[in-house]
């Protein structure tokens, strides 16, 4: 089966030195070089047992600030066999009905929501019910008013609503940020963001609009999306858009299969995109400015990023995506940090009314306005 997934697993090298970048290296020599202290960990229930939620679990094993040690499955099996394989106590494992029991628990402290986008919505309002932190995968919903609901919700609860933005993390990318802050670039023109691959199973639920609010757009062009957001460093102010089908069969109404959208930003930078579940090998994001440019491919794969710029290669060390993120959410939520580039609700919310808006610039065919205020 082919999936997301499958597209972005890359060979996953160790990181040998860290050398310094503002934001990043500074927090992952913290993360290579402390010791677990059990009283600071962060205790996360992973919901959804897939092939993701293994990817984080693992990736965990490694963490320095975050734990898993607990578990939420609607498949029984699944939960027995990752308890042999994390020694994860009885008492810490539920289903999708009783899970609401973790407001009992006081050995938890957030929930990692890795279940279909439909499920994303009232999980968290029930997790954040319970009086736990979440940790949501994108997008955060099936569209802006679930994520607006899903913001109130754990504002009124009193936890913390975070976004699984690994990107966010990642040294090359921050790298590209960090240049671009620095004017290395020169006023910055133009952004480009190629987001696909082939779909296989025309069963799964990717290609269910009712459980993933869409298709390609909501699966890997939030990564165009995000990615035109945090590469420019600017909001965008309207965006046009084209839907291209090819397979009505595999690709039922309301599923797109491939969309190309343009966006304009404040300062006259312009974007083209492209999100597709028709081809493979696009995985590029490249940044044009004045004075130099950044290119990046693959651009949000598992890793390891690769790039360069005007200067010369993208050479910061990798490190998995997922530890990194989890020990930075960790120290978001239990010593009050903040991320170079956000990953709380507000930033899931963003994405959310972008994609709302593209969807609907498909269904005018004209220029429309993006009201992210």
């Amino acid at each position: 089966m082919s999936s997301r997934r499958n597209f972005l697993q890359k060979l996953t090298l160790s990181a040998v030195s860290i050398p310094f970048i503002p934001g990043f290296e500074t927090k992952s020599m913290n993360v290579m070089n402390q010791k677990p202290d059990q009283s600071t960990l962060l205790r996360v229930a992973i919901m959804g047992l897939g092939s993701y939620g293994t990817r984080v679990a693992e990736a965990m094993v490694d963490s320095k600030k975050a734990k898993l040690v607990g578990l939420i499955s609607g498949t029984p099996s699944k939960i027995t066999a990752w308890q042999a394989k994390y020694n994860i106590p009885e008492k810490n494992c539920y289903n999708y009905e009783n899970f609401d029991a973790i407001k009992d628990n006081p050995d938890i402290d957030a929930v990692y929501i890795i279940t279909p986008n439909a499920l994303h919505h009232p999980q968290t309002l029930r997790v954040a019910a319970a009086g736990k932190h979440v940790i949501c995968e994108k997008p955060m919903a099936l569209n802006a008013r679930e994520g607006r609901e899903m913001v109130e919700a754990c504002k009124n609860a009193g936890v913390k609503l975070l976004v699984g933005y690994r990107m966010h993390f990642e040294g090359n990318t921050l790298e590209v940020i960090r240049m671009r802050e620095a004017g290395a670039f020169g006023e910055v023109k133009f952004f480009q963001g190629l987001s696909g691959f082939k779909i296989g199973d025309p069963t799964q639920w990717r290609l269910n609009k009712e459980l993933a609010g869409g298709g390609a757009m909501m699966d890997i062009g939030i990564y165009s999306v995000n990615g035109a957001r945090y590469m420019v460093g600017e909001e965008p102010e309207w965006v046009t858009a084209q839907e291209t089908k090819t397979d009505p069969v595999k690709f039922k109404e309301g599923v797109d299969e491939t969309i190309m959208f343009q966006f304009g930003f404040p300062s006259g930078v312009v974007a083209s995109c492209l999100s597709t579940y028709s081809m493979s090998n696009l995985d590029r994001f490249f940044l044009n400015g004045t004075e130099g440019y950044a290119e990046m491919q693959p651009s949000t794969g598992y890793g390891p990023i690769k790039g360069k710029t005007h200067k010369g290669p993208l050479d910061k060390p990798h490190i998995t995506h997922q530890t990194v993120q989890m020990d930075r959410m960790a120290e978001i939520i239990l010593e009050g940090d903040t991320a170079q580039v956000p990953v709380d609700g507000e930033e899931g919310l963003k994405d959310l009314i972008i994609i709302d808006t593209i969807y609907k610039a498909v269904k005018t065919g004209k220029k429309e306005r993006i009201k992210l205020g």
